[in-house]
């Protein structure tokens, strides 16, 4: 895997939550919230990246491969038309380090996705 051209932050870990609500809450999950309609209505179901194994242990530069390539046979969009390289980067620091995020990071997290 790569590693990161960007440095673990708060800075980054605030924009790679902004980024992951905005495009990974929908099917991956938030802490402490239970799976949207759509998750549950997926096939393979899509990990709970808050939950259990979640991410934390992955390396950063696998994560961010898989958001930038996605998997073929799931869901799981490649992201590369739609985010920068650093926005992928900041989304897979954040949840490389989801175990140890800064209180300010959390409480973004924590916020419940409103429905569309």
């Amino acid at each position: 895997p790569q590693c990161s051209p960007i440095q673990p932050s708060e800075d980054n870990y605030l924009a790679g939550a902004h980024i992951y609500r905005a495009n990974c809450a929908v099917c991956h999950g938030l802490p402490s919230q239970t799976g949207s309609a759509t998750s549950k209505g997926m096939y393979p179901r899509p990990p709970q990246l808050f939950k259990g194994h979640g991410v934390t242990d992955d390396p950063a530069g696998e994560t961010y491969w898989k958001v930038s390539n996605g998997i073929r046979l799931t869901g799981m969009p490649a992201y590369t038309a739609s985010l920068s390289s650093t926005e992928m980067w900041q989304v897979a620091l954040m949840l490389a380090n989801a175990d140890k995020l800064p209180t300010s990071v959390h409480d973004i997290l924590q916020q419940p996705l409103k429905p569309d």
